[in-house]
């Protein structure tokens, strides 16, 4: 089948792109335009008609790619024209009177890509990343992704473990002759090496995943000591209501933010407090939970909270900021337990310090996480096939080579294929719908 869909954002635009891809892209250009194929590759003016009526449409700007010089390695077309709901409904119904067209389903060009051998399973990934980049390391995060260096790294050890594996076959082929004592020692210190480069890889406080997903910041602490107000602040509108009602919070108040190219997710939660309504006390179970969770937790009391119950120490770590909101009232009488905690001083009131919190947010996520070193992981799924691969080479180590041969060369097939399963290098049918279906409808 020919696919096509719009390749643009839906809604009024100056110009808007409908994408067309498959055997059919070449009677697709002729019939709407009523003239011969354009040069391949160069942007060319045609009017574009109605196939049933002639009607014009539209005038816009063809581009013709033959397949297999094309992102989908089929022939394919893109048709430019001016961006309203009208002309880009006109053009889409006329490409469907033509036979065996039909509209592309969610990220099927980029599938068809991948099966066309024009990318890698990662790199598809990365473009789905690039396209829902909301904050400029997220952007970097899949730039980098793209231009293959992941993918280098993963092949390399497949092709390391590949290696390995076909010394070991060929002792299983050739039973009979002897395998010399230091090649069965180098296979297994260069499967050590590789077990050695994908747990270090492992060990990386999945950086690349907080990036994609944002980072965790839970606000918690008593009630009616401004947490509200703080993330109606860092939102810049109304998220949460504030009430000086004690205990308005019930539940977890979640909203997505760009703080200075960081991509965070700030969790307001329900005060905490000893409580004995039983919808409160689930509110503040959940407070705790996701402050366990959290990536960085702001805790926040006021002046007058005379006391600085347990449960609020606790929440004080390596991955906490404490913050002392309506210093506009007086901080002199301050508890003196509170100020071995370095807080900060603010006052959503006045929006005094607020600068020098969101810096220290900041601070605290890329000193904690960012580091100058690449990133590999950026998907659950990575993750989990190298785990596996790290089982595999642990299983693998544990064998007597010399005696156990066929059971050592099945844990690196099964090493080896977790590696491939990442890169696309093996069948991976199963789980490319869930990849491709996260795409937009014309990528």
């Amino acid at each position: 089948m020919t696919i096509y869909a719009l390749s643009t954002g839906p809604g009024i635009s100056g110009v808007a792109v409908i994408r067309v891809s498959g055997k059919e892209t070449a009677s697709v250009v002729k019939k709407i335009t009523g003239k011969d194929l354009p040069t391949a590759r160069i942007a060319t003016l045609r009017k574009i008609n109605n196939i049933n009526t002639s009607e014009l449409i539209d005038e816009g700007i063809i581009l013709w790619f033959p397949g297999p010089e094309s992102y989908t390695g089929e022939d394919m077309a893109e048709i430019h024209v001016h961006g309203s709901r009208a002309v880009i409904q006109a053009v889409q119904n006329s490409i469907s009177q033509i036979k065996n067209c039909r509209l592309a389903e969610p990220g099927e060009f980029t599938k068809i890509a991948f099966q066309n051998n024009k990318i890698n399973l990662l790199k598809a990934e990365s473009i789905a990343d690039l396209i829902s980049a909301e904050t400029e390391i997220q952007r970097q995060q899949a730039i980098k992704i793209m231009s293959g260096a992941s993918s280098d790294k993963f092949n390399s050890w497949r092709e390391g473990l590949l290696k390995i594996l076909s010394n070991v076959e060929a002792k299983i082929d050739f039973s009979d002759e002897d395998l010399p004592d230091n090649l069965l020692k180098d296979i297994k210190v260069k499967a050590e090496k590789i077990k050695f480069e994908i747990k270090k890889a492992l060990n990386d406080q999945k950086v690349g995943e907080r990036i994609r997903e944002g980072f965790k910041i839970a606000i918690v602490g008593p009630t009616n000591a401004g947490k509200s107000s703080l993330l109606n602040y860092l939102s810049r509108r109304e998220v949460a209501i504030v009430s000086e009602i004690a205990g308005t919070t019930r539940d977890v108040i979640e909203t997505h933010l760009n703080i200075d190219g960081l991509p965070v997710v700030v969790s307001d939660t329900a005060g905490i407090r000893k409580s004995k309504n039983e919808i409160e006390k689930k509110g503040i179970k959940l407070a705790l939970k996701r402050a366990e969770d959290a990536d960085l937790n702001i805790v926040v009391i006021e002046p007058k909270s005379g006391y600085f119950a347990g449960f609020l120490k606790d929440l004080i770590s390596s991955k906490s900021i404490l913050v002392i909101n309506k210093s506009d009232m007086g901080i002199n009488n301050m508890v003196q337990e509170f100020k071995k905690y370095n807080p900060i001083y603010i006052s959503l009131k006045e929006e005094k310090n607020l600068n020098q919190l969101i810096s220290a947010i900041k601070d605290k996520l890329k000193n904690q996480f960012i580091k100058s070193e690449d990133i590999l992981i950026t998907r659950e799924r990575h993750r989990q096939h190298l785990e596996q691969c790290v089982a595999h080479l642990e299983d693998f180590k544990n064998k007597n080579i010399s005696e156990e041969f066929d059971k050592a060369a099945e844990d690196l097939r099964l090493a080896t294929r977790h590696l491939g399963i990442i890169v696309g290098r093996v069948d991976v049918e199963e789980i490319l719908g869930s990849i491709f279906n996260d795409f937009c409808i014309g990528k």
